[in-house]
């Protein structure tokens, strides 16, 4: 490695180079003040925590909208953290006890929060100290009446040189001028290096002291592949790594040559890869990256960030433009999947210790059957607009699939009195995502058209984990022997009674789980739009039958690790085998 060069860890892929924009960040000083009122100063912390609240949750939507449901989960989880009791009792207590100010208190209370994560030796949960930061610099920032996020006034390409950036930071970013990212610290794991990957900018963290090395106007490039940052190129350098991007960008462009290309095989094993879209806006990705369909058309959208229910004629436009949009491929339309941890004010949902096993999704949609049968009625009136198909979330027993229908069946006799036209045998599935629809399988493999297999829960249930949980997130394991064998059992109840079987959560683009899927049997993957083109030419590159006999070895062993293990040697071995 040349004296100019600087290892780190490979955060995002990509090459940029750029002149470099060092970020200054905004440090906030915190005296200690004991001559206070401690109800006041707590009175204070609750309104800076409220307006914390009120920005993350503008921050999530806007996440929401512009990533997707992944992304914006990062800024969900600093809501939880914002919420945390203990860390919130911990600071009250400070205050109360040692007559301190609000500041100081927060200050003191996250620096050991921050510094037992840190000593962590799991390198996610030491991440996690970076979300922590987070959430406290922007709750200070409130107190201080001083805004905590960095100024970033940029009018030409920059790399940007940060010592920490956050996940805050790293969405606040312009995408129009930012080509590359460079931190002191972070790892491949932390939320600024997921944000910066859904970005498409080039990243490297963990590089120790890049900022004491560059300042304004240092030439820097970024190769967000094996994780280096060179400072002040020699030509020599800078015509190899002009070279090495140009590569790049060819190899990346070559993947839209499969945007019209079927995902099959190659063994011949077709295979429909899908895309799960948030609101219709969303619609434009799916079919630029070569979306086979709509694996996953969430509906929450049309509910949030307003105060009352929205009526029949306004979804129905909605679900009208993406059915349309898809031109004749299918789009799976999730009914409401809300309540408990998602809050509408205006459904008044009653407060639930645990909201993640509570009142929500098809419950609460059985329970308030008109505002769920104007959903009906809104999908079914879409469903004359192109292949549209229904899917009912948390489905965790037989007998709410049937009220579900039963409701839509009136639903549809309503229409058909009212002569409004629809498809009548539309299709009608189940999401799998809690451990007991799994394992009766077979029992609703009769009665529904497919399955579609959330993972993001099903995982979570079948593990007792919150992946949000700090804590415990090492449980959340998409390879556990346990999860395998509950997707298998899925996919051959269904295959038994002739039905299909998607995956509509994370695992389905993770590239490590896709080998395995297939093997399993899926017949269809959605993910994000992003996703699509390098999973098509993944999936293009394998052999079902392969596939199957690595499922079916994965499955005969004991731990997450040995399964990885297995998956990493035995893929490799098979992409040598085919040249």
């Amino acid at each position: 490695m040349q004296a100019n060069e600087v290892q780190g860890i490979a955060a995002s892929p990509g090459i940029a180079i750029a002149k470099a924009y060092v970020m200054q960040e905004k440090t906030f000083e915190v005296t200690r003040k004991q001559d206070i009122s401690a109800e006041q100063e707590m009175m204070r912390l609750r309104e800076a925590i409220q307006q914390s609240r009120a920005e993350l949750e503008q921050i999530f939507h806007n996440a929401l909208e512009e990533f997707g449901e992944d992304q914006a989960g990062i800024f969900e989880g600093h809501l939880f953290v914002l919420q945390d009791p203990e860390w919130l009792r911990s600071i009250e207590e400070k205050i109360a006890e040692e007559s301190v100010n609000a500041e100081f208190a927060l200050d003191q209370v996250t620096k050991e929060l921050i510094q037992l994560f840190r000593s962590m030796k799991n390198a996610y949960m030491r991440e996690r100290s970076i979300d922590i930061q987070d959430v406290s610099r922007r709750v200070m920032g409130h107190l201080l009446g001083a805004s905590g996020q960095v100024d970033s006034p940029l009018e030409e390409p920059v790399i940007v040189i940060a010592h920490d950036l956050t996940p805050s930071d790293t969405a606040g970013l312009d995408v129009k001028y930012v080509v590359g990212i460079a931190a002191d610290i972070g790892g491949r794991t932390s939320h600024s290096a997921i944000m910066a990957r859904s970005m498409g900018i080039p990243a490297v963290v963990g590089l120790q002291n890049i900022t004491g090395r560059i300042n304004g106007q240092t030439m820097v490039i970024i190769d967000g592949m094996d994780g280096k940052v060179i400072v002040n190129p020699s030509p020599e350098q800078l015509a190899y790594y002009e070279e090495k991007r140009d590569i790049y960008r060819d190899k990346q462009e070559g993947l839209t040559k499969l945007i019209n290309e079927p995902t099959i095989m190659a063994d011949g094993r077709r295979v429909e890869l899908a895309a799960n879209i948030g609101t219709p806006d969303d619609l434009e990705g799916a079919i630029r990256n070569g979306a086979e369909g709509i694996g996953l058309f969430r509906s929450e959208f049309l509910y949030m960030n307003r105060e009352s229910m929205p009526d029949e004629e306004e979804q129905f436009q909605a679900y009208r433009k993406v059915a349309e949009g898809m031109d004749g491929k299918p789009v799976i339309i999730r009914t409401l999947d809300i309540g408990g941890d998602k809050e509408l004010p205006y459904l008044q949902l009653p407060k639930e210790q645990n909201p993640f096993l509570g009142y929500r999704a098809i419950r609460l949609c059985l329970d308030r059957q008109e505002m769920f049968k104007t959903q009906l009625r809104a999908i079914l009136r879409a469903s004359r607009y192109g292949l549209v198909k229904i899917m009912y979330p948390m489905i965790a027993a037989l007998e709410e699939f049937r009220q579900a229908n039963q409701i839509l069946a009136e639903a549809k006799e309503e229409l058909s009195r009212e002569n409004i036209a629809f498809h009548p045998d539309i299709e009608v599935g189940i999401m799998i995502e809690i451990p007991a629809a799994a394992l009766a399988a077979d029992a609703l493999a009769k009665e529904a058209d497919f399955f579609s297999i959330g993972t993001n829960d099903l995982i979570q249930y079948t593990m007792a984990c919150d992946r949000m949980n700090e804590r415990i997130s090492y449980l959340y394991q998409p390879f556990h022997p346990a999860v395998l064998r509950l997707i298998r059992m899925v996919i051959d109840a269904a295959h038994r009674k002739g039905k299909w079987v998607g995956m509509c959560g994370e695992m389905a683009a993770d590239k490590m789980a896709v080998p395995i899927l297939m093997g399993l049997g899926l017949d269809e993957i959605s993910m994000g739009a992003s996703s699509i083109l390098p999973a098509r030419q993944l999936i293009r590159q394998l052999n079902y039958g392969q596939m199957k006999e690595l499922a079916d070895k994965a499955l005969e062993l004991e731990s997450s690790e040995q399964i990885r293990q297995l998956i990493q040697e035995k893929v490799a071995v098979i992409r040598r085998t085919d040249g």
